[in-house]
């Protein structure tokens, strides 16, 4: 089934968002290897890497159901971070635009009556699920253990440990 010109804009639209999110990832673990939090700076080369492949993955369905392709520029992350904190709270309130993103193409899709599309986008809609809970913890384990210390390089090294 061709997918509906309305739904393949906004696939479109989401590709641009996953590649930026994998810069924006990418600028994050530059910013913790300078730091010298080097277990952050692997988990966010892993988060980009991750949103690279969520592109990947819009952009083969989008192609399979005869979607014409628009690459637009990719603009360049504009975050300084302070702290490892403030990458977090950067990662969540990301990962929470997009959520608000994949919901929008749920509706549409929804709309549309376009099944697989739904299919497709569930496990979108179950993986922010996990990015934004996973950040969240994270996020709430920092502010308990503050922006130095023991507690920051025990919590870095565990980070380190994503594979």
């Amino acid at each position: 089934m061709k997918i509906s010109d309305k739904l393949a804009v906004e696939i479109n639209e989401q590709i641009g968002h996953e590649f930026y999110s994998a810069y924006l990832y990418l600028s994050m673990a530059a910013w913790c290897d300078s730091a010298n939090l080097e277990g952050s700076g692997h988990y966010f080369r892993l988060q980009a890497k991750e949103e690279a492949e969520h592109a990947m993955k819009f952009f083969n369905h989008a192609l399979e159901r005869g979607a014409n392709i628009v690459f637009k520029s990719i603009p360049e992350p504009k975050e300084n971070f302070s702290s490892l904190v403030d990458v977090f709270t950067k990662t969540l309130a990301h990962e929470e635009f997009i959520t608000r993103r994949i919901n929008t193409l749920m509706e549409i899709a929804q709309r549309e009556n376009d099944y697989l599309a739904i299919s497709f986008l569930t496990w979108f809609v179950n993986e922010q699920h996990e990015e934004e809970k996973s950040a969240e913890r994270t996020l709430n384990r920092l502010k308990m253990i503050g922006s130095s210390g023991s507690g920051l390089i025990m919590l870095d090294h565990q980070l380190g440990k994503r594979e």
